[in-house]
């Protein structure tokens, strides 16, 4: 940004979303509500890539699907370049959501196996109307060349490709609305690791010659220095530590995040360091427990009363945000090198 300029107004700001599942059952009276999101808010800049990590039921995927109203949110806020989300009414939506895509984790399982890839690419283009029906089947063909597929490809069925390049297909169908925003959901976590690098450098090839702005969900914190400019962890439903992903990589504050990059594998055999491994399983997002979520499974050394009784609020400490009463004071083990 040049001297004297107004800063840039986020693409995305998403305040105090909450998201709770009504379980069903005998007695539903009874039943207590799964608190899967739980008052989370963030930002995500133009032309940015914000990482949501956190270990399966956290809650980060429904944060995505939530914002995007494939999901209804229970309450909170959730404003895209200037427009209110959640109020908007069905055919506002549809108008809408060319500019917000989604990416999903498993390609297979997204794709219709009775359309070919070229129709199921086309078909955001017809549906909003963007190219003349003459002017689809060139475009189609443009895509796939767009993400390292072979043009004549359009006329195959999805059984017919490997993991890697089905991904590829789900990024050019996202792709043809032409959208500012894409909430990518664990897309490489299913694929093998030579193949996620090849779709982590299409998706950042296409962040910079497009300016798309992501969402990018995962629990892999090696995946997510490769892409993600800023990374926000979450636990049971809640966000703990917010920054800079080289900052939180290198000094994490919170406790949890030291743990989760305590599992990151290491890359130099010779190399030996130990892994926390925490107690107990993940708590229950329809009963969480009191004051700090974290608490029961937590090792700081300071872990007292107050962690039981006193919800942590997500407050400035060294470069990076967190929610731990004694962020401060985090003990930092010997970290593993993320390549």
């Amino acid at each position: 940004m040049t001297a004297g300029a107004a800063p840039t107004a986020p693409l995305l700001v998403v305040r105090d979303l909450v998201k709770h599942y009504h379980a069903t059952g005998l007695f539903r009276e009874s039943t207590r509500p799964i608190r899967a999101v739980d008052g989370v808010s963030f930002e995500v800049g133009r032309g940015e890539t914000l990482a949501l990590v956190g270990e399966s039921g956290c809650g980060k995927s429904s944060v995505g699907r939530t914002i995007l109203r494939l999901q209804e949110p229970t309450s909170g806020t959730a404003v895209f370049d200037g427009i209110e989300l959640f109020p908007l009414d069905r055919k506002e939506l549809r108008r809408l959501r060319r500019r917000m895509q989604i990416i999903f984790q498993d390609p297979y399982s997204s794709l219709n196996p009775r359309m070919t890839i070229g129709a199921a690419v086309a078909e955001g283009l017809e549906i909003h109307r963007l190219a003349p029906r003459k002017d689809i089947p060139a475009r189609v063909n443009a895509l796939l060349e767009e993400v390292g597929l072979d043009s004549s490809y359009a006329r195959r069925y999805p059984h017919e490709f490997s993991g890697g390049q089905r991904q590829r297909i789900g990024i050019a169908r996202a792709l043809a609305v032409q959208p500012a925003f894409i909430v990518c959901d664990e897309p490489v976590s299913a694929l093998d690791v030579s193949v996620q690098a090849q779709v982590l450098n299409l998706l950042s090839d296409l962040q910079r010659e497009r300016g798309l702005s992501y969402l990018f969900i995962a629990h892999d914190l090696a995946v997510v220095r490769q892409i993600a400019r800023r990374v926000a962890v979450m636990y049971l439903g809640r966000i703990v530590e917010e920054g800079p992903t080289e900052a939180l990589l290198s000094r994490p504050r919170h406790p949890y995040t030291v743990a989760l990059l305590s599992a990151v594998p290491e890359p130099d055999p010779a190399r030996q360091r130990s892994r926390i491994v925490l107690g107990g399983d993940l708590p229950s997002p329809s009963n969480p427990p009191s004051g700090c979520p974290f608490h029961p499974r937590c090792f700081h050394p300071r872990r007292n009363e107050r962690c039981s009784v006193e919800v942590p609020r997500l407050r400035p400490v060294g470069s990076t945000t967190a929610a731990c009463h004694y962020a401060e004071d985090t003990p930092l083990p010997e970290q593993p090198k993320i390549p």
